[in-house]
C-alpha cells in the first residue's frame, strides 16, 4: 500500500521517515520529494509498505502526530488503479 505523508518539516530526512514507518512494519520504498532547484524537501513524501495491515496501522498511528514540530497528515496515496 502506498501512503502519502504531507506537512513534513523541511528538516525531516528520508532516513528519519523510513525509521518512523519501519516501527510499524516493513517499508519497501521511501521517497522524500525534493525541490529540483534548491535540493531541499518540498514537505511531502511517499512510503510504500507491502502489507496492507501494517500500512493501515502506520496510517492510523502516525496521522496527526507531531514530527520535528509539524503535525503530519498520512493517507493512502491515489494510484492509477484507483
Amino acid at each position: 500500500m502506498k501512503l502519502l505523508i504531507r506537512n513534513l518539516a523541511r528538516s525531516t530526512t528520508e532516513a528519519e521517515l523510513r525509521a518512523l514507518f519501519a516501527a510499524h512494519g516493513s517499508v519497501q520504498f521511501c521517497n522524500l520529494v525534493l525541490d529540483k532547484k534548491s535540493g531541499g524537501s518540498k514537505g511531502f513524501a511517499f512510503i510504500e509498505m507491502p502489507k496492507a495491515g501494517e500500512a493501515k496501522a502506520a496510517m492510523k498511528s502516525l496521522n496527526s502526530s507531531t514530527i520535528d514540530g509539524k503535525t503530519i497528515r498520512v493517507k493512502k496515496a491515489a494510484t492509477n488503479a484507483d
